[in-house]
Formats: C-alpha cells, structure tokens, sequence
C-alpha cells in the first residue's frame, strides 16, 4: 500500500465536531447544510445570528460571538468568505469588510456523513435482489456500450459502480446487524419465533437471487474482452478529465487508479482472486449460515419452551420416591444418586499402577498416600533433633590408612633420586601420577628465580642447568613427553 501525502495530513475541516464550543459550531455549520440544500449558498453575518436566536439555546448568545465563531470555521477551512463591496459608501465601511460566508466542499461532504450516523438506527440496511439482477443486465450490455459514446458510457458506469457498492454496503450492514450481540439476545427470546420464518424466507430469497445472477455475472465477466475492456475504461476516464472543476485539480493518473481498481474490485466479488473463493461464493456461506444458526436458534427456544411440561412426570415420581423414604437418612442416600453429593472432595494422585487391566478396580489398587501442608507463608517444616554421634574411630583409622598412603608413595618416590640427584633423561617408563610429582617439582624451582624448591615434606631442591640445550623422552603408560634434561639435586638434611 502506497500512502499518499494527503493521508498523512492532519483533517482540521472535522475539527469543529469535536472540541470548545462545539454546542455552538455544529449548529452554525447544520445551518449553513439545510440553507445549501435549498440552493442558498451565502449568508451574511446577521443571517446567521437571526438564525440561531429563534432557538432557546442561543437566547443569551451576542453578535460578538458569532463573529468569533465563524471566524473559527474559517480558520478551520469549514467556511468560506469573500467581502461584499456592493454597498460600501465610505471607506469607513470598506474597512469594516463585510463577509458573505459559504461552506466548502470538505465541510459539505462531512455534514453529510455526520447526519448519515446520526440516523444510522433509523434507516436500517436491506437486502436487494434486484442489486444482482441490474448488475447482471448492465454488464450483458457491455458489447453494446462499447460502441456508445461517452456520455452513454459514463452513465452506464456510474449506474454499474452505484449498484455495487449499494450491493456490497447494504450486505455488510445487514449481516453486521444479524451477527451483533444484540441479534443474539434477540434470537434466544421466545419473541424471536413470531418473525423467524419471515427473516428466514427473506434471506432464502436473497441467497436464490444471488446464485442465480451470480453465475451469469461470472460468466459475463469471463467472457469479457480485454482490449474492449481497456478502451471502455479509458473512455470513462477521459470522460472524467473532460468535467469542468473550479480549483480543483485533477490528475489522470488518480483517476485511472480509481476506474481500473473499482473494476477490479467487481471482477474479484464475482470471479475471485490467485485461486481464492469470490466474495460472491463466501456471501453465499455466510448466509446460508445465518439461516441455520437461525433455525437452531428457533428449534433450541422450542425445546425449551416444552421442557417444563415433558419433565413434569418426571419430577412427580421423584417427588413420590421421596416420599416412601423410612428415614432422613435413607432421604439423603437417594438425593445422592439423584442429584448427585451436595459438596464432593475430589483427590488426585498419581501413583505407579500395578497392572494395566482395565478390568482392575479401584479397591485393588494399591493406596496413594499425599502429604497435606498447610498454605501459609510461614509455615516450616520441623527439623528433627539427635544427638551427636562419636566418629573419632572412624577419624584415627582413616587418618591411618592416609599416612600409610603417603609413606608408600614417599618411598616409590625417593626410589627414582639416585646419589640426591634426579635426572630426567635416566629416569624409566614411570607411572602418570609419579610423573605429574616430578613435573611439579620442577615447575616449582623454575617459577623462583633462585631455582630452588621444597617438597611437601620439607626436603629443599634446586635445579642444576636449568638452561641446558639437551633433550629427553620422558616416557609414561599414557604418553611420552618431550622435554630438557633437567636435574634436580636435593641438600642433604643436617
């Protein structure tokens, strides 16, 4: 969709309807209305003011504000003034201007459209068959009109166009009015019946009228030529150019753009559109949908209507059961299965099932027991009190059995130092866990920057060389590493 500049404006032609002073606008403007229909275009100042004082409302209203107020529509674009010189004698009076005040064409079409609202419940929407029957009559004419000349041609469009969108307007507002909520209240009353068959016959024969007219209008418009087609809307719309406007002007291409789509327009209600159902087709469903919601509507109130009197007996050999009870007791068993528990207590669980027979009943299922807390904020559960137990056994002997761990891998460790020395490129293939010790060590003394170290048990080292060019393969389960053959020498302990 393209949007135009003249859409993005603001309307201050509407916008005396809906501000200050509107009491007093809308009756200058409803007056200005009545006297254009009557063939008075202008009216002076004091015409307007005589007017409005033969009303109660406008008893205290002075020539002063009547001067401001059409002043105001004329600001707003709703009026229009030119100054009368025909009577001036003085430059005095010349000076004063005198306007004689018309209402502009916006301000004409928007008075119309207010009075359409305001009798917007009196003049109700209809159905028209004879819509139908003059769109198909005019367009079988179309091979005809083709050799008319334009004049001829331009009211058999405007004649089309007209029918359409009677056609198409009348429809949706009567539709609207059957589907509103007000419709379905209506239908549910006992009153509705009086005119259900009446509102159902109206609506068949416009259905009947519709798939009738429809499928010669479809096959009229098939049947259409296109180059005959395309000259006729050029005619129309040259004809339109050719129509005398005062200030106004017309663009060509605005024109066609509103012939060739109104026409379109036709050819989509009728044929439809890219494989899609035609407004036609989903005019027809809709109302035959009406007429059966209607009906059940209709057969829902008779059934209604005829449920107090068939259920009497029933309610008669109920009463009667009761009735024949020893007791209360035995009173309120029965109300349970005829009426059902007063307060039921419904629980959920869901427990794994034991089997999956459907011929298992609830009695031999096993039970599912649920944990009722109460719903408050501050409710807590309450944690359980015992006494501290004695695990200093358990303490010693792990610590044992730790200590026992550590010496065997003191002396796995101190297997591998030779003389205080640890050379890397004579050590054997050695178990991961060995290896990481030894890279430990070794990491320790590199990272000081007097390349000393201590182990976990206190034993002070140094690495020897530690710039030294030579490599080693220090070989393991898991891998061999590549690395510089490193020394560690340990200090003898004193």
């Amino acid at each position: 969709m393209k949007i135009q500049e003249t859409v993005r404006k603001p309307m201050t032609e509407a916008k005396y309807l809906n501000v200050d002073n509107t009491d007093r606008y809308r009756p200058i403007i409803r007056l200005f209305y009545l006297k254009y229909e009557k063939l008075k275009y202008w009216l002076y100042q004091e015409e307007v003011y005589e007017e409005l004082k033969e009303d109660v409302y406008f008893r205290e209203y002075t020539p002063e504000q009547c001067q401001q107020d059409l002043a105001a529509l004329t600001a707003w674009g709703n009026l229009v003034t030119i100054q009368d010189t025909k009577k001036v004698a003085t430059i005095e009076e010349f000076k004063n201007k005198k306007f004689r005040y018309q209402l502009s064409e916006a301000t004409v079409e928007i008075e119309r459209m207010v009075i359409r609202v305001e009798n917007l419940f009196i003049e109700s929407s209809s159905l028209e068959p004879t819509l139908l029957e003059r769109l198909r009559i005019n367009l079988s004419k179309f091979s005809e009109i083709a050799k008319a000349d334009q004049e001829h041609i331009y009211a058999w469009w405007n004649d089309l166009n007209n029918d359409f969108m009677r056609l198409n307007q009348n429809y949706q507002d009567y539709m609207r009015e059957l589907n509103s909520v007000k419709a379905e209240e209506m239908m549910k009353t006992t009153e509705f019946l009086v005119f259900k068959d009446r509102l159902i016959e109206y609506l068949r024969s416009f259905v009947k009228s519709l798939q009738v007219n429809a499928a010669s209008i479809e096959q009229c418009l098939k049947n259409t030529d296109r180059e005959i087609l395309k000259c006729l809307l050029a005619e129309v719309v040259q004809y339109e150019l050719l129509i005398p406007r005062i200030d106004v002007e017309v663009k060509e291409d605005l024109i066609a753009d509103k012939v060739y789509g109104r026409w379109q327009s036709l050819e989509e209600w009728f044929t439809g559109a890219e494989g899609k159902d035609s407004e036609a087709a989903k005019v027809f469903d809709t109302t035959n949908e009406i007429i059966r919601k209607i009906t059940r509507y209709a057969a829902r109130i008779s059934e209604m209507s005829n449920a107090g009197a068939n259920r009497r007996e029933e309610y008669h050999k109920v009463a009667v059961m009761f009735s024949k009870c020893k007791d209360i007791f035995e009173a309120h068993r029965l109300a349970a299965v005829v009426f059902g528990i007063e307060k039921p207590l419904h629980l959920k669980g869901l427990p794994g099932r034991q089997t999956e027979s459907i011929n298992s009943g609830v009695f031999e299922e096993e039970p599912y027991v649920v944990t009722v807390t109460p719903r408050v904020r501050t409710y807590k559960e309450k944690s359980r009190r015992s006494g501290i137990v004695d695990r200093s056994k358990e303490k010693e002997e792990m610590r044992l059995v730790t200590i026992q761990r550590l010496e065997e891998e003191r002396r796995l460790l101190k297997s591998y130092i030779r003389d205080n020395r640890l050379e890397f490129a004579k050590l054997p293939e050695i178990e991961p866990h060995v290896r990481d010790v030894f890279l430990t060590w070794l990491s320790k003394a590199l990272e000081n920057k007097s390349l000393q170290g201590k182990t976990e048990d206190g034993q002070v080292y140094h690495v020897e060389k530690s710039d030294t060019e030579e490599i080693c393969i220090l070989k393991s389960p898991d891998g061999n590493l590549q690395m510089p053959a490193y020394v560690i020498v340990f200090e003898k302990n004193e």
